[in-house]
């Protein structure tokens, strides 16, 4: 018969064996991991503009037509919106989804380098609301709105 603690000792001993090897050549580095900055403000904020002060370190922002949505205007389902923003600027340097009538408005914020300000993401809405997406773009924030409905059953209610 197999002895399965000793095969289950042999595995995770290999797989410490692999992540310190993998450690000590410089592949991976979980201080860097660690020290990550979680936005605890901008999540915790009760409105987008705490959100964004949060984030951002201001809330100051310009309608602007080259922040690019694709959303339905009406949900079936509150608990998975897809919706899209692209940001046809230069520079950009992060890409937000913020629900207004949600308790916790920021629903997504990515941070860009080096690539096209886009964010594909399907979001929780608790009810009807004004979803702005936002680009961070030249040290200057730019937004574009939409209202999207959340129905039950997409019955228009």
């Amino acid at each position: 018969m197999i002895n399965m603690k000793r095969r289950s000792f042999l595995r995770a001993t290999a797989a410490s064996g692999v992540v310190a090897v993998a450690t000590a050549t410089g592949l991976l580095k979980p201080t860097q991991v660690l020290a990550a900055s979680w936005p605890t403000k901008a999540f915790e904020a009760k409105t987008v503009d705490d959100a964004l002060k949060g984030l951002f370190g201001t809330s100051q922002r310009s309608q602007s037509k080259d922040v690019e949505i694709t959303a339905n205007i009406q949900a079936e389902n509150g608990a998975s919106v897809p919706v899209a923003v692209r940001a046809n600027m230069p520079n950009v340097t992060a890409v937000g989804i913020y629900v207004h009538e949600n308790v916790q408005p920021l629903a997504a914020n990515v941070s860009v380098t080096g690539g096209a300000g886009y964010l594909r993401a399907n979001i929780k809405m608790a009810k009807t609301s004004m979803v702005e997406f936002v680009a961070q773009a030249g040290g200057k924030l730019y937004t574009n709105s939409v209202k999207i409905k959340v129905t039950a059953g997409g019955c228009g209610g």
